[in-house]
């Protein structure tokens, strides 16, 4: 399991001081390219100059609120590796407390935007992270 820790900022908040639920859906993408850049070591910055992965498909329940201020563990697993695309989990905790719980689906497309396999190196290592985290 891939985790990232995300402080909730002012940024992140409507005026009541709860995250925007929009905003959930960038820190799911920075912990996305945080695990690219540090476990595959793929920054989007080198990947999207022939490429990237866009998500295709995603479906998160928003379980409780965060605050300002609260300090969010977001929890990557990864759950399916195919020959372009890629499915996760990622859940976001505060203490012991679920604030969402999301599944998604990710795919690897070339410079046109057409789905384009893994490259072998970065398909292998998933498939090792996945049977790890299983």
């Amino acid at each position: 399991m891939f985790e990232v820790n995300q402080k909730v900022l002012f940024r992140h908040c409507d005026p009541a001081g709860i995250v925007f639920f929009p905003r959930y859906f960038e820190m799911m993408n920075d912990c996305i390219e945080a695990f690219f850049d540090e476990v595959l070591g793929l920054p989007f910055e080198k990947m999207l100059q022939t490429g990237g992965v866009p998500t295709a498909q995603i479906q998160t329940r928003f379980v409780a609120p965060s605050r300002h201020g609260d300090d969010l563990a977001l929890k990557l697993s990864i759950i399916r590796v195919g020959s372009s695309s890629l499915d996760y989990r990622m859940q976001a905790v505060c203490g012991d407390q679920l604030r969402f719980d999301t599944a998604a689906t990710l795919v690897n497309v070339n410079a046109k935007g057409r789905s384009s396999p893994w490259p072998d190196m970065i398909g292998t290592k998933l498939i090792e992270i996945k049977d790890i985290t299983q």
